[in-house]
């Protein structure tokens, strides 16, 4: 899967994504992530990609040209959804992340300022993504958690497809509690259940445990 991020700070992209198992499978192939300088794409001697919006107001807004000729210099792949990581969109979850990663490619525009002019918007975006009912300085930080999360519903990102199905949220609810060694610390021992070998009733334990956990902090799944 192809991952196009129109942004302002494409080093935060990279430094993001180049780790840990994302960074892994963008060395082997699996997925392939582009950050795309906006200010690559003004027409200003200053590189200067936003101006102050009609009608006043604080702040500024990135200018529509730049945001409009990148988008249009990125390759596009016959299955391609363009998102916009907005405060005002849609809010992401695992749903929106398994709808996702159908797609071929992803391409994402980073907002920064007080936005992008409406007129690039309503020419690019298919859709607008929030993560979170809270502002932040950019899109750059939501465009990873993106990336992030529907990278590793793609084939291949992870060692097996249990590594997702199974883990909080994959199935709709919280993942059950999980233990190591030493089965004593501080006087708390791991539950006996787990030690006896019995899958059937383990798998039973660990359901219940999970239900139980939704139902207390996480009440609007259950």
């Amino acid at each position: 899967m192809r991952f196009d991020i129109m942004t302002l700070f494409p080093e935060l992209i990279d430094n993001v994504l180049g780790e840990s198992i994302i960074g892994r499978a963008r060395e082997a192939g699996i997925i392939e992530v582009n950050a795309h300088n906006i200010r690559d794409y003004s027409k200003d001697k200053h590189r200067r990609v936003d101006d102050t919006p009609y009608g006043g107001g604080m702040g500024m807004l990135m200018a529509a040209p730049p945001v409009y000729d990148c988008y249009c210099d990125i390759p596009k792949k016959e299955k391609s959804r363009t998102i916009y990581m907005s405060p005002k969109g849609k809010l992401f979850d695992q749903k929106k992340a398994k709808e996702f990663s159908g797609y071929d490619q992803l391409i994402i525009l980073c907002g920064h300022y007080e936005g992008v002019d409406q007129r690039a918007l309503d020419r690019i975006v298919d859709e607008e993504i929030s993560i979170g009912n809270y502002v932040l300085t950019g899109g750059e930080l939501p465009a990873c958690i993106v990336v992030d999360a529907v990278s590793r519903l793609i084939d291949g990102v992870l060692s097996d497809p249990e590594c997702f199905e199974n883990e909080s949220l994959g199935e709709g609810m919280l993942e059950y509690p999980q233990y190591t060694r030493p089965y004593d610390f501080m006087g708390e021992k791991v539950p006996d259940v787990l030690l006896s070998g019995n899958h059937k009733e383990i798998e039973k334990w660990r359901f219940k445990s999970a239900l139980e956990l939704t139902k207390k902090q996480r009440p609007d799944l259950y």
